[in-house]
């Protein structure tokens, strides 16, 4: 649905575009703006390419179950039905860990491990589990230590200090995961009313 959104917002702007005779404007912004979202692209494929690795490398020396180990306690008090699920938790923690890096380029496909996961454990069939939907939701609503990729981004528009947004960042990812927590946690309970 959003594709067809957004082509359509695409297609009417050209559209009006060419009616109102602007059309060397609009090639004039076409090609700047492709050129730019390419090199975009390509800074944040690098370091998506370079936390893919480093992530790799966790995996296979073995890191994965220990963050997985200092994560548990935390784990089992929000996911308390996962208790004996030590993959699930394990991708859930190494999801966590690359959001709280802020490279959430690199925590969508551990993201997605998670989801399998947790999908793999649901006793319900194709309806969300409440632990699918808080995973969502603290995805979505993710605590952020380092804000690497806003960071990348300021520095790539030319930012003269582009980690400035570093306590704004933290403070407002913990309030926004926070409140996203308690208001699931809620939710959850008055659903088993």
């Amino acid at each position: 649905m959003m594709n067809i959104l957004w082509i359509s917002m695409i297609f009417l702007s050209i559209l009006y575009g060419i009616i109102s005779g602007n059309t060397l404007k609009i090639a004039n912004s076409i090609f700047p703006a492709v050129k730019e979202a390419v090199t975009l692209t390509l800074s944040l494929l690098g370091m998506f390419c370079f936390w893919g690795g480093i992530t790799a490398v966790c995996e296979a020396a073995g890191l994965t179950e220990k963050i997985a180990r200092v994560l548990s306690p935390l784990l089992n008090l929000l996911f308390p039905h996962l208790k004996k699920e030590a993959k699930a938790k394990q991708a859930i923690s190494m999801n966590l860990t690359a959001n709280l890096l802020g490279i959430g380029n690199a925590a969508t496909p551990l993201g997605l491990r998670a989801m399998q996961e947790l999908k793999r454990c649901n006793p319900n069939g194709n309806t969300a589990s409440n632990e699918m939907v808080l995973f969502v939701i603290l995805n979505t609503a993710a605590l952020r230590i380092i804000p690497t990729t806003a960071a990348l981004l300021r520095a790539e528009f030319g930012a003269s200090n582009p980690m400035d947004i570093l306590l704004p960042g933290l403070l407002t990812s913990l309030c926004s995961c926070l409140g996203a927590v308690l208001l699931a946690k809620f939710a959850e309970r008055c659903s088993h009313a």
